[in-house]
């Protein structure tokens, strides 16, 4: 059965989008048919990391009723490497500032996203759906966790982020998601990964599925690349793809 994995922090500069794009691809690797949406309509950007521009037609054309959510799939498996090992598709939003002005202002109907992510998994024929969702909990990120098989939370060791991550399980938990799991990102090599694990998984009661350290690789690559394909034999990169291989695994059946 396909899987919708949403992937969210309370807060924005947490790493999201890498690491969505970066489970993606663990996955896709995997021999899996992926897509990744970019949910984001107020601040799109998922698309750099894919080393794509933005296409001719993206979600805001969709969800404007000019075109079908098939149309702004666009296949970047060879664009990125995947040349024989699964497909990632990438559905971006629109970088044009009368777009996003138009989403924030008008709004627009959020129910057209759950059928469209239904869409989009019938006609592409997916094993995973992947939403990067807007930090915070706006209309469209209450939607995609509400839908969601797993919701990957991630946070960083700070206390603004632990507190805004307690709201965001507590809603999930009323939102009845069926598996949660939680990724540490940007952990200070000083810090006891051990306690830190341990800490987490007393507040939340979810399992922490990864803690990736500050890497200095991934700042200089500055979101211009998936970074486990730019560095397969990385240590982060090795992290990486035991949290895509703990979220394949923790999921109970989906649709």
């Amino acid at each position: 059965m396909p899987k919708i994995i949403a992937i969210h922090s309370y807060r924005g500069g947490t790493g999201k989008s890498n690491l969505t794009a970066n489970l993606a691809v663990a996955i896709a690797l995997q021999g899996k048919r992926v897509a990744v949406v970019d949910t984001d309509l107020q601040s799109p950007g998922i698309h750099t990391i894919f080393n794509s521009n933005i296409p001719s037609k993206t979600l805001n054309d969709y969800l404007w009723n000019r075109c079908s959510i098939q149309d702004t799939a666009y296949d970047v498996s060879s664009a990125i490497g995947l040349e024989q090992k699964g497909k990632i598709f990438l559905i971006s939003s629109s970088v044009n500032v009368n777009e996003i002005a138009r989403i924030i202002s008008e709004g627009y109907n959020v129910n057209l996203l759950n059928s469209g992510f239904q869409r989009l998994i019938k006609e592409l024929e997916l094993d995973y759906l992947f939403l990067d969702t807007h930090p915070g909990l706006s209309r469209e990120t209450l939607l995609s966790i509400a839908i969601s098989n797993l919701l990957i939370l991630i946070l960083r060791p700070d206390s603004q982020d632990f507190q805004g991550t307690a709201v965001t399980v507590d809603v999930a938990r009323q939102l009845k998601v069926p598996n949660m799991l939680i990724a540490i990102n940007k952990v200070a090599s000083k810090i006891d990964f051990s306690e830190l694990q341990e800490k987490v998984e007393m507040t939340y009661d979810i399992p922490v599925a990864g803690i990736l350290p500050v890497s200095e690789e991934m700042m200089q690559l500055g979101s211009s690349g998936v970074f486990c394909l730019r560095y397969p034999n990385h240590p982060l990169t090795q992290i990486l793809n035991q949290v895509a291989l703990k979220a394949i695994a923790d999921q109970k059946p989906g649709f």
